[in-house]
Parts: structure tokens; sequence; C-alpha cells
């Protein structure tokens, strides 16, 4: 894939972003793990783990299989057609991650509930059932990931780095959901994942503007040459900052105005809806879905 004018960002703020991504994602579905395992030991079912692991290894599986598919699926196409492919894959993942953000923010007070319901459905069926269930609570955060780290990895062009910074991330979710599970620590998970939402939010912007300017290269979208602002001059790509702006949030020193357009009224647009949606969890709430 195609390298960003103003350089490649480093090893390390590549790993930094897509490990964020990674924890808050890693997290919510590890949520999801929890309050599956607890149920299944509460209701005398121990017998039911084996399947609700399977499930999981296999939405991680899947995770892992979306991302290099589409990543690394076009290494042998022109760099014209590369950016094509670039350019669609930001925009649906921006699409689907940004559903996705106001879904779960709808749904989470409710959802420890619905996982339970769904949980002894499966239970009476048998242990296909319930790696079933398993493998589509946790698929269907795998997937999301898998399309926001496409986006994210293109707009860094770093190969392999983002994946290892996402399964590193992933990691340290998993040990803390073991130790929210255990009594160890405890989190705030309404400011926790109303934050780290605004984070994706910021991110998922970035990553618009850079499937625009994909799609401006191609051909498909107008104003490739129409400059907002330009402090390449004056901008340091390699300096601290330039790294992290780049690596992260997919700052460009020279956009297009169509570019800017599209963050501003993404950033304008989804923020408020996101903050909006749904209430916030009662500490009741909050407490069943996390510690059951």
């Amino acid at each position: 894939m195609t390298i960003l004018a103003e350089g490649t960002p480093s090893v390390v703020t590549q790993m930094f972003g897509s490990g964020l991504i990674g924890v808050r994602e890693g997290l919510e579905a590890g949520i999801v793990v929890m309050v599956l395992i607890a149920f299944a030991a509460k209701s005398d079912r121990r017998d039911a783990l084996k399947w609700i692991w399977a499930g999981v290894a296999a939405a991680l599986t899947m995770t892992i299989g979306t991302f290099l598919i589409i990543q690394f699926g076009t290494s042998t196409i022109s760099s014209l057609t590369a950016e094509l492919i670039a350019g669609i894959a930001s925009l649906v993942a921006v699409v689907i991650v940004t559903s996705m953000l106001l879904w779960m923010r709808k749904a989470s007070a409710h959802i420890s509930g619905d996982l339970k319901s769904g949980l002894s459905s499966a239970l009476e069926i048998g242990g296909i059932a319930v790696f079933g269930l398993a493998f589509l609570a946790v698929g269907r955060e795998g997937f999301e990931t898998a399309l926001l780290m496409v986006g994210y990895a293109e707009s860094v062009s770093g190969g392999l780095w983002p994946l290892m910074g996402l399964l590193l991330g992933i990691l340290i979710a998993a040990l803390l959901t073991a130790l929210l599970y255990y009594g160890a620590i405890s989190i705030n998970f309404s400011k926790f994942f109303t934050y780290t939402g605004l984070f994706l939010v910021i991110v998922a912007a970035g990553i618009l503007s850079y499937g625009v300017h994909a799609l401006q290269v191609y051909g498909w979208l107008p104003g490739h040459g129409a400059v907002a602002y330009d402090i390449s001059a004056t901008y340091d790509a390699s300096s601290w900052y330039g790294v992290i702006l780049s690596g992260i949030f997919n700052f460009s020193p020279n956009p297009s105005w169509l570019q800017v357009i599209g963050w501003i009224l993404y950033v304008a647009i989804v923020t408020p809806l996101f903050l909006l949606r749904g209430r916030t969890p009662s500490r009741k709430e909050v407490a069943d879905g996390a510690t059951v």
C-alpha cells in the first residue's frame, strides 16, 4: 500500500495507536466473555465453558484473518488500484465502526441481561449453540475491530506493526478482564467507554480523511489539488508531535478542502450523537454487566 507523503510514523506510534484500539475493543469483548463465563459457572454448567472458549478463539481467529486478508490481499495489484481499495475499505470501516459505536452506546445498559438470556437458551439446546452464541457475541466486536484496524493500518502504512500493537492491546485487555473477574481491580466503565469512544471517533475521522484522500488520488472524488492549508514548511513529521499526530490521528500538514470538510462534519455530527445516545448506565447496571 502507499506511504503517506509526510512520512511513515514510527513503529512505537503505530503500535501505540492500534494498542489503544486493542485495549478498548478487547475489554469490551472481555466483558462479554466474563458475563458468559460467570453465568455458566453460577448455573452449575461448567461443562459449557469449553464451548464458550472455543467460540472466543474462533472469533479472535476471524478478526486476525479478516485484517490480514483485506490488508495484504492487494499486494500484487497496481498502486493506483491499491489507492482505490484502500479508500473504499477506509470508508466502509468508518461507516461500520460508527454504527457499532452508537449501537454499543445505547445497548450497554441491557447487554448483560441479553447475554444471560441468550446463554440460558443456548445451554438448553447444547454445546454448538453455546459456541455459536460466544462466537457471534465476541465476533461482532472482532469484526468491528478488524475493519477499524484496516483503515488505521492503511492510514499509517505500517505493515504488520499495527497488528502487533493490536494483539498487545488485546493481551492487556485480557489481563484487565481477568483482574476484574477476580475482583483485583475496578474500573468506572461508563467513563472508560465514553472517553475511549470519543478517542475512536477522532481516529475514525482521520481514517475518513485518509479514505477521501485515496479516492481523490484515484480520481473518484474531486478537489485533489485544492489544498485547504499547507504548514509543511514548519511542520516536522519526524518530531514527537508529528509522529503522534500522523501515527494516531492521521494528521496531514497539507490536506485538501474535501478532507478538512469531511473531518469536521464527521466529528461535529458523530460526537454529539455518541454523547447523547442512550442514557448513562446506573451503578447497579454497570456492576451487573461487569462482575456477574
